[in-house]
């Protein structure tokens, strides 16, 4: 029986809405098996992030040579990995193990405002990760670090785009969950020779808690099915659409996504 398998290389999130704990429950919903690597454990619920452990970086390594030793994954994800050491450490692996379908989630700011990577680190990321990867996932705020630009539309984020691009990956989805001056949620797809758009209506919630992580977890384990990228875009933007309408309404904060509501809103198996 052949069944995909998807890594995650990134922080726990001991609330549950992000970090592995969404993409975990994003892979189990998309009918992929998930394995993870914990590069960071944090203390944090849906008010904010109380603290934030990073692991020795020979025991982050230790977790992915395990993985590969035994289980290879089809498709691999990174999201929180905080520091530059981790940062050349997870591209060391990627380039060892020839990793073609690697996804990176530019982890930087909790919803709360907690950074999330060390300001040094960015530099490692876009140097040693992004020439590497398959696919890059910005928001808009991740978009202006990385680039050193200022996003104010959407002509700002293809020219951020093309930017990132440049940078090494053969794909880049700059996210529009940010755009807040639209009624209309758009993610911006660049391939190096041009643009798609993916457009869904903006869901007037708080509870968006792990979203960057769901979408990226999603689009991984397309990937790992062996969907295309953009097939791979339209069902992680699908996914999280589904799970920001069906909320959950938990917790006294900035509340997680409902990772069950994509499936049950089919109604079928996905």
């Amino acid at each position: 029986m052949n069944i995909p398998k998807a890594l995650t290389i990134a922080g726990s999130d001991s609330g549950g809405g992000a970090g592995i704990q969404a993409d975990i429950k994003t892979f189990q919903e998309l009918d992929v098996y998930g394995m993870s690597a914990l590069t960071s454990v944090t203390a944090q619920n849906t008010l904010g992030v109380q603290g934030v452990h990073s692991l020795p970086v020979p025991f982050v390594a230790q977790q992915i040579e395990s993985v590969f030793a035994d289980l290879r994954p089809d498709a691999v994800k990174t999201g929180m990995l905080f520091s530059s050491e981790i940062i050349a450490e997870v591209a060391r692996k990627a380039a060892r193990y020839q990793i073609n379908k690697l996804v990176i989630d530019p982890v930087m700011i909790a919803k709360g405002g907690a950074s999330l990577l060390q300001s040094e680190a960015v530099t490692a990321l876009v140097q040693q990760l992004l020439p590497l990867a398959l696919v890059v996932t910005p928001n808009i705020p991740e978009a202006e670090v990385m680039t050193g630009c200022t996003i104010h539309s959407l002509a700002d984020r293809k020219k951020a785009a093309k930017r990132i691009h440049d940078y090494g990956p053969a794909y880049v989805i700059v996210k529009g969950g940010h755009d807040a001056g639209s009624d209309t949620v758009t993610d911006l797809v660049y391939d190096g020779t041009g643009f798609t758009e993916l457009a869904g209506p903006r869901i007037d919630t708080v509870h968006s808690h792990g979203t960057g992580c769901t979408f990226s977890a999603a689009l991984t384990a397309e990937l790992a099915k062996g969907k295309d990228v953009l097939s791979a875009a339209r069902t992680a933007r699908d996914f999280v659409q589904a799970a920001l309408t069906d909320a959950l309404g938990i917790g006294g904060g900035q509340g997680p996504t409902n990772h069950w509501a994509y499936r049950r809103q089919k109604g079928v198996s996905v």
